[in-house]
């Protein structure tokens, strides 16, 4: 590579025209780079193969980018060209689609979405599920970072009002998830209950309260609600 190129480009074999204006002026490739650090690192691979088999049509055979950090928009299927590029690449699914609104110099630029933001998420129990009151629930989840690891996830049952430290079931491993548990002795009331997991990294960063609305609809990683009902005819969960 040569030593002035600043972005790695990875094209895939699938082409169309987007059915969501701005539309391009025809048909155009999936394409994504990355910049030339994070390309050029051990971890990401052209991939054939998976569980020692050949690819899937469906995950990208013959060959795939696998990108760990990033979300799953940089890992491009069907590879049919890499090439350096000299200045950022400015594609549609990197600017139009699959970008977010930043700031420069106080005006605003579109930027393309790339490492994974903190985010924790609760797996068990399910939206509306009822449990049985003044029992000891595993509430359990997982949670992941992009470039950094996971450090730290706390739980709320009473809506964000109170938060307490959950345990973690895998040991901290870049890129991986670090699944996490949290025994709750469900309310002797029965009612409505609202669970939320919030996750912290080694940088010192914590789950936003909220969504930023500069992603659009991406980036989901704000603490999302698990409403469950306590009820005396409920069944233990342990």
């Amino acid at each position: 590579m040569e030593e002035d190129a600043c972005e790695v480009v990875f094209e895939g074999a699938d082409r169309g025209t987007p059915k969501e204006p701005p539309l391009p002026p025809g048909a155009i490739s999936y394409a994504r780079s990355l910049p030339r650090d994070k390309a050029m690192q051990q971890e990401v691979l052209i991939a054939y193969q998976m569980n020692g088999r050949d690819l899937p049509r469906d995950h990208g055979y013959p060959v795939r980018a696998i990108v760990p950090g990033h979300y799953g928009m940089a890992s491009v299927k069907w590879l049919t060209r890499i090439y350096a590029v000299r200045e950022p690449f400015r594609g549609y699914w990197q600017t139009s689609d699959y970008g977010y609104w930043d700031y420069l110099d106080g005006k605003p630029v579109r930027r393309a979405l790339a490492e994974m933001k903190l985010k924790s998420e609760i797996a068990r129990p399910r939206v509306y599920e009822t449990l049985a009151s003044n029992q000891v629930y595993t509430v359990s989840g997982a949670a992941w970072a992009g470039e950094t690891e996971v450090t730290e996830v706390t739980v709320s049952t009473d809506g964000g009002q109170t938060w307490a430290e959950a345990e973690f079931l895998d040991p901290a491993q870049r890129h991986a998830w670090r699944r996490w548990k949290f025994d709750w002795l469900t309310p002797k009331k029965p009612g409505q209950y609202i669970l939320l997991a919030r996750a912290k990294d080694a940088n010192g960063s914590v789950q936003p309260d909220k969504h930023d609305q500069n992603y659009g609809s991406y980036v989901i990683n704000h603490p999302l609600p698990i409403e469950v009902f306590v009820d005396n005819l409920g069944r233990p969960g342990r």
